[in-house]
């Protein structure tokens, strides 16, 4: 039996609804495990967000699934400035490496991750993005290696932890003073991925052995942390 226009239409309105109420969740969620950890009580998420708790758990099962889901948008967000940075690469490799650690500094306030102070996650996807991110980054790297503008030691751990140093806040300085130091550990960063005479870095771990620390247990995620930047 076909539906009725009527019925398309508010079978639209809802579908629309739903994703709405979810951004808005998960907005609230991210703002919230920022301030107070990821203990904050749902109820508070749910007021937040503007919708009742039945709708929050409509949308995610429980407290877990609405960490993994606040981490795995993180991820997405640096896995698309990586990739965006790739073409870059291929004519201009530094500018490329600033481009995306630009963008991570642009999008901190959206990060929610575990290098930067967020909750850990075992979701499979979450680990996923974690590969493809370093691929990414690693692809920007070789371009620089084989145009010799990139030190062959750097590894795409090294963007990455950069990263999520540039994205953490400096606690009480005015917003202004606190952009010039992260412009000015950019350009520092950047001059120190030339090659030429550089100390000998000690070994990098492995994205995988990284990614290996920074997914908690299960009993884990749901743990508060009030210490979160």
């Amino acid at each position: 039996m076909t539906a009725s226009p009527a019925e398309g239409r508010a079978s639209a309105r809802l579908r629309t609804d739903a994703a709405r109420n979810r951004a808005q969740i998960l907005s609230a969620a991210r703002s919230a495990f920022l301030e107070a950890g990821t203990a904050v009580p749902l109820e508070e998420i749910a007021r937040r967000a503007g919708v009742n708790i039945a709708t929050l758990y409509r949308r995610f099962a429980g407290r877990e699934a609405l960490i993994a889901q606040v981490v795995i948008e993180g991820f997405g967000i640096v896995l698309d400035a990586a990739r965006a940075a790739v073409p870059q690469a291929r004519t201009d490799p530094p500018a490329a490496v600033e481009a995306f650690l630009r963008a991570m500094i642009d999008s901190r306030d959206l990060l929610v991750l575990p290098l930067i102070g967020g909750p850990q996650t075992d979701a499979p996807e979450a680990r996923e993005l974690q590969r493809e991110i370093a691929t990414a980054l690693e692809e920007i790297l070789a371009e620089g290696r084989r145009h010799n503008v990139i030190r062959a030691d750097v590894t795409a751990v090294d963007l990455i932890t950069t990263a999520a140093l540039l994205c953490r806040p400096l606690p009480h300085l005015p917003p202004e003073q606190a952009a010039a130091l992260t412009a000015r550990h950019v350009g520092v960063f950047l001059d120190g991925l030339r090659p030429g005479q550089s100390r000998i870095l000690p070994p990098a771990p492995s994205p995988e052995e990284m990614a290996g620390h920074l997914h908690g247990s299960r009993g884990e995620t749901a743990r508060g942390q009030a210490d979160m930047a």
